[in-house]
């Protein structure tokens, strides 16, 4: 994704306020987002029909797995709880620092990606397979675990703010989206073998974990990854519009005055040879006024 490269780095300041301004405003967009619940365990059970008839439901192999090892389970629910919250604003505030010149890419990248999973909330309420009847085989590994954590039996919310959160918004996963967002990142501009291996790893890691948990389904994670991919593709005209945006403004700003008052004529500029604005004092009338002024 070559993108122009901004001459400045952004004010940290100005960049925090945008981001937290974002996430608020997503945050209370996917309450706002709630469907009903029929509908959302339709969409659910439309999912896992699709995903068997495919040979897709990676997601009851892995939850079971998940629910009867607690050695994989326990770490698992652990990893969903916090690295979501963790990873991304790091890679953020590493690109900030280290790779200013591809910062404001990814940030817009980020934020438009964000934006398009608020849309498929808002049309595609889902109920994940930790919510669906039991008869379904799914268990709720961060309710079975939450004793280990931080976290309810409602949801990966701390205790008592489960009510906080909609359930009902996994489609599409931007755990995983989020994920492979940081690992592009990561691969692109990361030069140590590290940084490639957690490049691939924390995307695929992720992948595992929202289906073992049964947080999501297969198809939410091509969901958030296709997520990704759109906003990708979105960030470059994006950053043009801004840019226009932000010309049209400053071109709009009052012209610059002289001390007394009045607008400064040519603002510096030098006008052609052989050419006056009226008014306009010359170098060598200017070297003259100041010959004058030593020999006085």
């Amino acid at each position: 994704m070559p993108y122009a490269v901004p001459r400045h780095r952004p004010r940290w300041w100005t960049e925090l306020l945008l981001l937290a301004v974002v996430y608020v405003a997503y945050s209370a967009g996917r309450l706002l987002a709630r469907g009903d619940v029929n509908t959302a365990v339709d969409h659910g059970l439309a999912i896992l029909r699709a995903e068997k008839a495919l040979f897709l439901d990676a997601e009851t192999p892995l939850n079971r797995l998940f629910t009867e090892v607690p050695a994989i389970g326990i770490p698992a629910d652990f990893l969903y709880a916090s690295l979501h919250y963790l990873v991304t604003p790091a890679i953020l505030i590493w690109l900030f620092r280290r790779r200013p010149a591809h910062y404001r890419a990814a940030r817009t990248w980020l934020m438009l990606s964000t934006l398009l999973g608020l849309v498929g909330f808002t049309l595609m309420p889902t109920c994940p397979p930790r919510l669906l009847h039991a008869s379904h085989g799914f268990v709720d590994t961060m309710a079975q675990y939450s004793s280990y954590g931080w976290w309810g039996a409602e949801a990966s919310a701390p205790r008592g703010l489960g009510g906080l959160t909609n359930q009902y918004a996994a489609m599409p996963s931007l755990h995983v989206g989020w994920a492979l967002w940081c690992g592009v990142l990561l691969w692109r501009y990361g030069r140590t073998p590290l940084m490639k291996t957690l490049a691939v790893a924390y995307p695929l890691i992720t992948v595992i974990v929202v289906m073992g948990t049964a947080n999501h389904y297969f198809l939410d994670a091509v969901a958030g990854a296709a997520v990704m991919g759109v906003g990708a593709l979105l960030t470059r005209p994006a950053m043009r519009f801004a840019s226009r945006v932000r010309e049209r403004f400053i071109s709009q700003q009052p012209a610059a005055e002289a001390p007394g008052g009045s607008p400064v004529v040519g603002g510096g500029c030098q006008t052609a040879p052989g050419e006056r604005i009226p008014g306009q004092r010359t170098p060598s009338a200017d070297a003259d006024d100041s010959t004058a002024a030593a020999a006085r």
